[in-house]
């Protein structure tokens, strides 16, 4: 009866194989792997059912036990490859994908910011390297992003980063003094200004407003290290955070000609920590607001560090579906050699951008008001098959949510489509990494990329007579922006 059994198990066994076979194959030579790998599994299940068998009682019970087990432990395979195994069907895991939308590498939340500087008058916070998330960031991995938010009336401390910084001014108005070799200046900064501040560079900053709070997005540069950021601050309160501090007391008395530096080292009685961000009086904040200035000290040349305001010009694209505002290194050349552009995009409520690509740059989003979700068109995350040399590529469909504060990476070439609610317009700063000789172009609407081709190539690429493509590409009036989809019997909400 043993004999038997084991028999059964064996020819169970082969019918679940050559059936899984036939399935594999017609579903095409990529799931060769697959085949292998689910092969091994259900030879490790047999196995197991098997041994668990061997104590049922009687033998003529050992077939109809073998059975039940591996039924069950099939049927809980199933429900956990439905959680999450790679190797699912293509559709399963598009849909799992979409359900699952902070796993993808191309979005980043809060919980993404991993240094952090903060008290009850502001806060500082770096992204995660790029490369840290995925090797698909290789390309920008020298770059770094931050946000930077100061409560009204709140002075932030002299500090400088070893990275050159692309700042914009997403919300409120204030101060922004630089010190280099041979100046000071200082310029009042307001809602859609950009200003750069190089690596190295001493800054200080001042919130001048009595009720709104600065809200800086920043594009951090990394100079050294790629990637690495480093912060250095004479001091904050605590001489722990002063770089003064990694000094002997010998050569600090040397370096300044003096017996006493108690501002550089306190007294521990007195030391209480306050962070880089401090309440300023009226009188100070008067003092060092509403003025431009530039002092020069005795020799050298001037260094002009001005700030220039996204809206200086006309918008690029602009209809009641949005506007989109651009500058690049023609428009502030200051940003030149750290090759970046930057993009506003006010998206009005029930409406969308896109689809559109761009060609050299890497585009990093970053939401700074309302609500809404995107749509990017990517090969990295699907399956491409090869076969016989040939590439068959597929492109899975990443999508999220978006809400202040989510930063979102679409790689050049990548088609992407950001869409506002239907309750609340969408403002997105786009930084465009690798900017130099970028172009856009759009996939839909006026002015787009199929609508330059000729006849033939529509034909040939179609299908269809070109007259037939024509009146589907050029139906579309708009530039752009358009109006959303109703999702569900309404605007996406």
């Amino acid at each position: 009866m043993v004999v038997k059994g084991t028999k059964i198990c064996v020819v169970f066994f082969l019918l679940f194989v050559a059936v899984f076979a036939t399935v594999s194959f017609a579903l095409s030579d990529r799931h060769d792997v697959m085949f292998a790998e689910e092969e091994q599994d259900v030879r490790k299940m047999v196995e197991e059912c098997h041994q668990s068998c061997q104590g049922s009682q009687g033998e003529q019970q050992r077939p109809q036990c073998f059975q039940t087990c591996m039924q069950k432990r099939l049927g809980d395979r199933g429900t956990s490859r439905g959680r999450g195994d790679p190797r699912r069907p293509e559709r399963t895991r598009r849909t799992d994908r979409q359900q699952h939308q902070s796993n993808t590498p191309y979005v980043f939340e809060d919980r993404h910011f991993t240094a952090r500087l903060e008290n009850e008058h502001g806060n500082v916070r770096v992204l995660q390297k790029f490369t840290d998330r995925s090797e698909l960031f290789q390309g920008i991995e020298k770059y770094r992003v931050a946000f930077l938010e100061a409560e009204p009336q709140t002075f932030v401390v002299p500090n400088h980063w070893d990275a050159d910084a692309l700042i914009f001014v997403a919300n409120g108005q204030g101060t922004i003094t630089l010190i280099e070799e041979n100046s000071r200046q200082s310029n009042n900064i307001k809602r859609g200004d950009l200003f750069r501040v190089p690596a190295g560079i001493p800054a200080y900053l001042i919130n001048t407003d009595s009720n709104e709070r600065l809200v800086l997005a920043k594009i951090l540069h990394s100079v050294s290290v790629p990637g690495d950021l480093q912060f250095f601050s004479m001091g904050d309160g605590n001489p722990e955070s002063s770089f003064y501090n990694a000094f002997s007391k010998e050569v600090i008395q040397a370096a300044f000609d003096a017996s006493s530096f108690t501002f550089l080292y306190p007294k521990i009685h007195k030391f209480r920590k306050q962070g880089i961000f401090k309440k300023a009086t009226e009188e100070q904040i008067r003092s060092m607001a509403g003025k431009e200035e530039s002092r020069i000290w005795p020799f050298g040349e001037r260094k002009e560090r001005g700030t220039h305001s996204i809206y200086k010009k006309e918008p690029s694209v602009a209809n009641e579906n949005g506007v989109l505002h651009e500058v690049d290194s023609d428009d502030f050349p200051d940003i030149r050699d750290i090759n970046v552009a930057i993009s506003l995009f006010n998206i009005t409520r029930g409406s969308m951008a896109g689809p559109f690509y761009n060609t050299k740059a890497t585009q990093v989003l970053m939401v700074t008001n309302g609500i809404g979700s995107f749509e990017m068109a990517c090969p990295h995350l699907s399956n491409q098959a090869t076969r016989g040399g040939e590439i068959n590529p597929t492109y899975e469909r990443v999508s999220s949510e978006l809400r202040q504060g989510t930063v979102v990476v679409i790689p050049a070439g990548h088609p992407v489509v950001i869409e506002a609610s239907g309750e609340e317009n969408l403002e997105v700063i786009g930084f465009g990494l690798n900017s130099d000789k970028n172009e856009w172009f759009a996939l839909a609407g006026r002015d787009n990329v199929v609508s330059q081709w000729e006849d033939e190539a529509m034909e040939l690429t179609f299908g269809y007579p070109a007259s037939e493509v024509k009146r589907v590409i050029e139906k579309q009036s708009k530039k752009l922006f358009f109006k959303a989809p109703v999702r569900g019997g309404r605007a996406f909400a």
